[in-house]
């Protein structure tokens, strides 16, 4: 790769591949939490083409105890190691490099490298961690095959996994053992990890389709094992999927997952060691929600497919990181579509666009989807990589369909199968399947921001011709004002006075079919000929492109689409954008809001409709997604907002939410099977609504008391206390002490404690932080108190003296410390400063200033830049 310029960047451009290769590494490890010794020998070639390139290898944090040159020992003038890079003089040829170094894991509290989680010994190597644990070129371009040796005490670590297949396994003597992995394939540092401890696992096996017997096991510590019995499952499917829809097949003898109590991320996906955060692996009707469940089958589905895309092809470097995470989210999002409703999925997808994504990328954080520079790459891990990201694949599935895509990535896994891949070899393998040009589809991943396409209409009622006019433009971004029109895919539909479908397709300057215009320029024109009256026209069906899309309805219009319209995520953004108008203040907001009213009426009473559907269209655009619509944010005034709908929508429709309520109270006691799930969903909603109408809340205690599975329980405990029910204390004191044990449902009381909508939750929060609930350590538990409290509650985030910010900041200089991955992510909470109205602007960007010269990570410090830049 490259190293930083002096503007402190790494650039996409000075891209230069590695000077010296390394076909095959031979790592054993002498396991100790206090200090653990690492033995690496390392197999180096250098690079024909740049002779005498220096031998140099990246090692943070390291305690150099040996270092050997083809088996002679190093005298200190041969060498120099400046706690960043080991460089090694006077070496030109192929040669083997022997080091030993020491680490400590207990006190590794970035969770970066090798750590301690409780008992276990874990790794996490991605992005670059893994230079924490030896000497090595820690780049993913460097791929070699791997030989790892574990020895450990064997009371203390009985179990010992790495990467790869199991070789073998011998007693050392004196309460020691050993075991051995190797990883036939190439795979880059970022993906090596091993798991130690005492583990137990529920294991399965299954022959591939291609007859290889793989043997399937989802590893926790002993408490927690009788949990992972759906995670095993969802590994099945995950990989019986890949098989049906891309053709991949698994291609080791064993596939291993640990859970991990501490772990920064969602989860990592190690070749043949997966290791994920425990919450999206432990699970039971007791103690997970049907969320849970649904987000843990989609997480082990994600990393499981990643086996293909990322671990078999993997990145060239790390300005491709979207090549690996926006492509698997978009596999792992078509796995849940397939087994589950697409509609809902699809649903899902988009709230959080637009709720996180969209002002990401209107915000002084935007960034590319493969961006051209970064000072620390651990900070693009981000919405716009991964979800746009994931985005962008579909734009290009719906441009070319399914048969040319799956053609496409058929040559791009096999042109590129153990190799290390960019972005121009993924076009280049769709283009050739397809037969397109896909230059311009291209910028879709050098332009950061949103488009917009604006669409205005004029009917001839002479001639019957009606006209749709489409403009696109991209909003300027940080480091880039000008934008180039994109390749975007629109779909459209007509209906008639009737209500039916106008099938003639329309004459235009651009490329129609089926419903879907290529649009390539900035402006082009729709025409349809000898209609006999306007008709009314939708867009953007299933949501084909990442756009904010702007066509003047009237509020008629809207509600007869909705009821129109015959996709399914049309009618709930139809209703989304009804509701909107009537939360933004618009001139016709009283008029949405009676057809908003109408419309949830109608869906209420129909039960066959699907009532996760309606639960979706009960669900009103959250404040993020609002206040990304302004260009000034009042916060009071737009929660006010929100709040005096919901209870007048709530008051109009007491009765049948009262009656849905019911209606489905057989049903949501069934187990998880998509009927119960739904109905538990709807009621759920409906007991939302219903709560606000009644100061007791006593059909929110009601459930809570009777409830059998912890959807209805958690849904009824953040009724009681986000409207301060009377019995709010004892119900969260009875949840805390029925749970006290397990740190996943302790995170979800906390959350809920810390999204309170109310100014006075701060108190809480620092309240809690003073007792032993507080783990400043596990970022879970960071995550579920000042993520949920900066990200989710825009009361106590954005009170009106600037205290939510300061303590915020306070907090973000503190974590910096302990882990900086997790204190960084807490700055997102400021991405939007800039918009807020007086005097929340001046506070918040008077809490960043505060952190200049109080973050010693990179990562912090580059943040804090980005935004106060």
């Amino acid at each position: 790769m490259s190293l930083p310029r002096g503007d402190g960047f790494v650039h996409l451009a000075d891209y230069r591949p590695p000077a010296w290769r390394i076909p095959s590494a031979e790592l054993q490890f002498e396991l100790d939490p206090e200090a653990t010794e690492v033995l690496a020998r390392l197999v180096l070639s250098p690079d024909p083409a740049r002779p005498g390139e220096p031998l140099e290898l990246d090692g943070e944090e390291l305690e150099l105890l040996a270092i050997a040159l083809d088996g002679q020992p190093l005298p200190p003038e041969r060498y120099d190691y400046d706690g960043q890079r080991l460089r090694v003089h006077g070496v030109a040829a192929n040669c083997v490099l022997d080091t030993r170094v020491r680490i400590h894991p207990a006190t590794n509290t970035r969770l970066e490298g090798l750590y301690c989680s409780g008992r276990l010994l874990l790794t996490q190597c991605e992005a670059q961690g893994f230079r924490r644990i030896t000497f090595f070129a820690d780049r993913p371009d460097v791929m070699p095959r791997w030989r790892i040796v574990l020895r450990a005490d064997r009371a203390a670590y009985p179990v010992l996994l790495a990467n790869g297949n199991p070789v073998g396994t011998r007693d050392l003597g004196e309460g020691r053992h050993e075991a051995t992995w190797e990883n036939p394939h190439p795979t880059p540092a970022y993906l090596f990890a091993i798991a130690a401890g005492a583990m137990e696992r529920v294991t399965s096996s299954l022959e591939t389709m291609e007859g290889r017997r793989v043997e399937l096991n989802i590893w926790a510590e002993p408490g927690d094992v009788a949990r992972c019995a759906y995670a095993l499952g969802a590994v099945e499917r995950s990989l019986r999927w890949d098989e049906r829809r891309f053709g991949r097949c698994y291609d080791l003898d064993v596939f291993n997952v640990v859970a991990a109590q501490d772990f920064t991320m969602g989860a990592m996906e190690n070749k043949g060691l997966n290791i994920f955060n425990a919450r999206y692996i432990l699970a039971d009707e007791a103690t997970a929600t049907d969320a849970d469940f649904l987000a843990i089958e989609s997480v082990v589905a994600h990393e499981y497919l990643h086996n293909w895309s990322g671990n078999r092809v993997t990145l060239r470097d790390w300005f491709q990181l979207s090549l690996k995470e926006g492509l698997t989210v978009f596999r792992d999002t078509e796995f849940s579509s397939d087994l589950h409703s697409r509609a809902l999925k699809r649903i899902e997808v988009v709230r959080l666009l637009r709720s996180r994504q969209f002002p990401e990328d209107a915000g002084a954080l935007a960034h590319p989807v493969r961006p051209d520079r970064y000072r620390e790459i651990s900070n693009f891990y981000t919405m716009t990589i991964y979800e746009k990201g994931a985005e962008v694949i579909r734009v290009l599935h719906t441009l070319v369909g399914e048969a040319a895509f799956r053609a496409g990535m058929d040559r791009y896994f096999a042109d590129n199968d153990g190799r290390a891949a960019t972005l121009e070899d993924f076009l280049s393998a769709h283009a050739a399947a397809s037969g397109r040009d896909l230059s311009q589809f291209a910028r879709w991943y050098s332009q950061a921001g949103t488009p917009e396409l604006r669409i205005s209409e004029a009917f001839d009622e002479t001639s019957g011709d009606y006209t749709l006019t489409v403009t696109q433009n991209t909003p300027p971004t940080p480091g880039q004002p000008e934008k180039q029109p994109l390749l975007i895919p629109l779909r459209f539909a007509l209906y008639d006075e009737a209500g039916q479908a106008i099938t003639t397709p329309p004459e235009s300057d651009t490329t129609v079919r089926d419903g879907l215009a290529e649009l390539t320029r900035e402006t082009h024109v729709l025409r349809w000929r000898g209609l006999g009256a306007r008709p009314l026209p939708a867009f953007n069906q299933g949501y084909a492109a990442p756009v904010k899309l702007h066509f003047e309805y009237t509020v008629p219009q809207r509600a007869r689409l909705a009821r129109l319209e015959r996709d399914a995520f049309n009618r709930w953004d139809l209703l989304q954008q009804l509701a909107t108008e009537a939360l933004l203040g618009t001139p016709h907001a009283e008029a949405a809001t009676a057809a908003l009213g109408d419309a949830l009426a109608d869906l209420l009473s129909d039960a066959s409709t699907d009532p996760a559907f309606v639960a979706e269209c009960l669900a009103l655009p959250d404040f993020d997604t609002l206040a990304e619509a302004l260009p000034e944010v009042d916060v009071d005034a737009l929660v006010a907002r929100r709040e005096d709908l919901l209870d007048r929508l709530a008051e109009e429709l007491v009765e049948p939410l009262q009656a849905r309520y019911e209606a489905l109270a057989a049903v949501a006691r069934g187990g998880l099977d998509g009927a119960a799930m739904s109905a538990r969903a709807l009621r759920n909603a409906c007991l939302a609504w219903l709560t606000r109408l009644d100061p007791e809340a006593r059909l929110s205690q009601a459930q809570f008391d009777a409830a059998g599975t912890m959807t209805e329980r958690l849904a009824a405990l953040r009724c009681l206390l986000h409207f301060q029910a009377p019995g709010a204390p004892a119900a969260l004191q009875a949840f805390r002490d029925a749970h006290a044990q397990d740190p996943l449902v302790t995170d979800k009381w906390i959350a809920l404690l810390a999204t309170r909508p109310d100014p006075e939750t701060l108190a809480d929060v620092q309240a809690l932080m003073a007792t032993p609930w507080w783990k400043p350590a596990n970022p879970n538990r960071v995550r579920a108190l000042l993520g949920s409290f900066a990200r989710s509650n825009p009361l106590g985030f954005h009170r009106r003296d600037g205290a939510g910010y300061r303590f915020v900041a306070g907090q973000v200089a503190a974590l910096d410390a302990i882990n900086p991955q997790v204190a960084a992510r807490l700055l997102g909470g400021f991405e939007s400063w800039r918009r807020w109205a007086a005097p929340r602007r001046e506070l918040a960007r008077e809490a960043l200033a505060s952190l200049q010269g109080k973050l010693a990570s990179p990562d912090g410090r580059d943040l804090l830049q980005r935004l106060l830049d």
